[in-house]
């Protein structure tokens, strides 16, 4: 099984933008070192929690401080934006560390329609779109788009001797087909909803179609994951996560707290119901649990890699919970 990483910089309350930044380049280093597949950073906006709005930016910086490990997008929110300026941007990386980037994409408005009408500088940009987008996009990194394109004669530089590794997210059978007719790799968010999951990935599987990016299918699946010694330490490290996916789910307050602050609040029935929901999402316990939890999930997806996020408060904590769990799988 391989393990891979999806970070989002979330902000712990008490910390600076600048740190959690800092902890994302960290949190690669340890997980290379580790033998971790890729490290993925995401991209949200118009929030005080999180800091990474700015994928690309970031990868760059990533990559520059590590050696081996793969660095990408989970994801490009590709409805706001250029496919040709996606593809120049991801091309300039690969320039710089090839064979080491991945291209993730997907269909995420990116907050409230403020927000993304902020994004598209008031341009109102259908959602519907997003296939024909992928299409432009591997168009541009090929530089093959079709003689009837309005932008045949358009090329994206810089020329480059390999591509990066283009994958589509999705949580939905819609997001896996958009994947399998464009022969790119698939991630599922199970992390965002595990409802979907079988449906999208036997649809995949069953519909994928060979292109110039990928030969054979290709997924992986992302899981909220927290790993302790004991199963008493992750449960209470958990309550951190816990009371921070209710926070984003809210839209009030995205940093995440601390245990101890999570512990003092007063729940509401409502609330509580919720947090166990979202249990549903998540992978919690000791390294055994954790890689037996993962081994069934496996099964049930058919696929050998998982994306692991993990947020909680305190940086350490995350640290020895991918230390963990890599020790016992690999």
């Amino acid at each position: 099984m391989k393990l891979s990483v999806l970070d989002q910089s979330v902000i712990s309350k008490g910390d600076s933008a600048s740190t959690a930044l800092q902890n994302t380049v960290r949190l690669a280093q340890v997980t290379e070192k580790l033998g971790y597949t890729r490290f993925w950073v995401a991209e949200h906006h118009n929030t005080n929690g999180i800091a990474g709005s700015s994928p690309e930016v970031l990868i760059s910086h990533i990559a520059s401080n590590t050696k081996k490990i793969r660095v990408g997008s989970g994801g490009v929110l590709l409805p706001q934006y250029s496919p040709y300026k996606i593809a120049e941007n991801f091309k300039v990386l690969e320039a710089l560390f090839p064979n080491r980037i991945d291209v993730g994409v997907g269909r995420s408005p990116g907050g409230s329609p403020s927000t993304r009408m902020a994004l598209t500088d008031g341009l109102r940009k259908s959602m519907n779109e997003f296939p024909r987008q992928v299409q432009d996009l591997q168009g541009f990194l090929l530089n093959q788009l079709p003689n009837e394109h309005s932008f045949h004669d358009v090329k994206a530089y810089p020329a480059i001797e390999s591509l990066p590794e283009m994958w589509i997210l999705g949580i939905t059978h819609r997001g896996a087909r958009i994947a399998a007719e464009h022969g790119t790799a698939f991630t599922y968010g199970h992390f965002i909803t595990p409802d979907n999951g079988l449906r999208a990935m036997d649809y995949y599987y069953t519909h994928f179609q060979p292109s110039p990016f990928l030969q054979e299918p290709k997924t992986n699946v992302c899981v909220f994951v927290v790993c302790a010694k004991t199963q008493e330490e992750a449960e209470e490290l958990a309550v951190s996560q816990d009371l921070w996916l209710l926070g984003v789910e809210k839209g009030i307050e995205t940093r995440i707290p601390s245990v101890e602050e999570a512990k003092e609040l007063t729940l509401t029935a409502d609330e509580r119901t919720k947090i166990q929901n979202n249990r549903r999402r998540m992978i919690i316990g000791t390294p055994q649990k954790v890689k037996t939890e993962l081994q069934r999930l496996s099964e049930k997806y058919q696929t050998d890699e998982f994306m692991i996020i993990t947020n909680i408060n305190n940086f350490q904590d995350k640290i020895r919970s991918y230390t963990l769990l890599a020790e016992e799988l690999f």
